[in-house]
């Protein structure tokens, strides 16, 4: 059965207080953007929807309107004082142009991953029976006041839910307190049963700041990043080297305005790869008095901050340096040990590998090294 044309509310007008944070959860950042533009987005992608209105609360006019920017919506409805029943009625209330039989959804502005399938079955279930539920399977076992429960034919009632226009309106006008749900109140109220819309776990609501953690993880995106860097060595005399901030025994140093460790350079271009905010060059010229002879490890850990801020974990690090002497192989686990520490990783994250040019260019000569670093991190 082809889905019907359907108008939808969501309910964007609590506080989300159990989900701590300056701004209530709805306007906080899922993903690098609002959690309700999620919710919006989702809702938006449904070829059969034909309006969608969004209950909020009046203060939260300036936060709305950010999260909404570029979204072709009509005005929002402002939500009732205390109660989502009151906020949902609201915005029953906006459609009240509708006919009879016309569908309305209702969803929750705290389900951004629910999809365009689940939405459509929805709409559709509500056309053929009059009331209509998403809801989710039960995995885990259950236990009451008195003892296990049976969880066979037991399911969790999500949203969206959807309704024949007529029944919803005339529910909400006539129900009593308390409820938390439309399926519930009209099923309470007129005794229309919803018909049970099997959906996914997936589609989870965000209440707490614990499901915020679990909804960032969901939607975080990998980046991956190069870093490269080259350094010639000095006279004779000028050691020792310095690569990952180890001291490494060689009687030639590595000439440069900080410290000159080469890996650790390509280590910092490559984090500041990941957050998309230039170079080491930028960051920290070396015509700026300020970093001579600085060592290169102040350089790593402001490029993690950098990193932090852009809203990136780093979840991996490999580190490959190159030149014919001194051999880095006694010195990679010290390397490795020291790089874990700077950025913040367990050691089995972080890789160090050398090699040669088998005699070939500068490095191939003894000139000079060269370092490459590839680092991954999620936003």
């Amino acid at each position: 059965m082809a889905c019907p044309p359907f108008a939808c509310v969501v309910v964007a007008a609590g506080t989300g207080a159990r989900a701590g944070g300056a701004a209530p959860k709805q306007y906080q950042a899922l993903g690098g953007r609002p959690l309700l533009r999620h919710t919006l987005e989702a809702l938006l992608a449904c070829p059969a929807l034909a309006e969608l209105r969004v209950v909020i609360q009046p203060h939260h006019l300036d936060l709305y309107t950010e999260a909404t920017r570029g979204l072709s919506l009509p005005p929002p409805v402002w939500g009732g004082k205390e109660t989502r029943q009151e906020s949902a009625r609201n915005g029953v209330c906006a459609f009240a142009r509708l006919e009879e039989d016309d569908i309305l959804l209702i969803h929750d502005a705290a389900r951004p991953f629910v999809s365009v399938r689940d939405i459509e079955a929805v709409a559709t279930a509500a056309r053929a029976h009059g009331a209509a539920t998403l809801t989710a399977p039960m995995a885990d076992s259950l236990r009451g006041p008195g003892g296990p429960l049976d969880r066979a034919g037991v399911v969790a009632v999500t949203t969206p839910q959807g309704f024949r226009y007529g029944p919803l309106a005339r529910a909400h006008a006539a129900a009593g307190t308390g409820f938390t749900d439309d399926a519930a109140l009209v099923e309470t109220t007129l005794g229309l049963a919803p018909a049970l819309v099997p959906g996914g776990r997936w589609n989870m609501k965000i209440t707490t700041q614990e499901d915020m953690m679990l909804a960032q993880k969901c939607l975080a995106q990998p980046r991956t990043a190069l870093g490269t860097d080259v350094h010639a060595f000095g006279p004779a005399g000028s050691g020792p080297l310095v690569l990952g901030d180890v001291e490494i025994p060689h009687d030639r140093g590595l000439v440069g305005h900080s410290d000159a460790d080469a890996a650790l350079h390509a280590v910092v271009d490559a984090l500041l790869g990941l957050a998309c905010a230039g170079d080491i060059g930028v960051h920290f010229p070396p015509t700026d008095p300020q970093w001579r002879g600085v060592a290169s490890r102040v350089f790593v850990e402001k490029a993690v901050g950098i990193l932090g801020t852009a809203g990136g974990r780093l979840t991996h690090l490999d580190l490959t340096i190159v030149c014919e002497a001194p051999r880095i192989g006694p010195h990679r686990q010290a390397i490795r040990a020291a790089l874990a520490e700077m950025v913040d990783l367990d050691a089995g994250l972080v890789s160090v590998k050398a090699t040669t040019t088998e005699g070939l260019g500068f490095t191939g000569r003894g000139e000079g090294l060269a370092a490459q670093a590839v680092a991954t991190a999620l936003f």
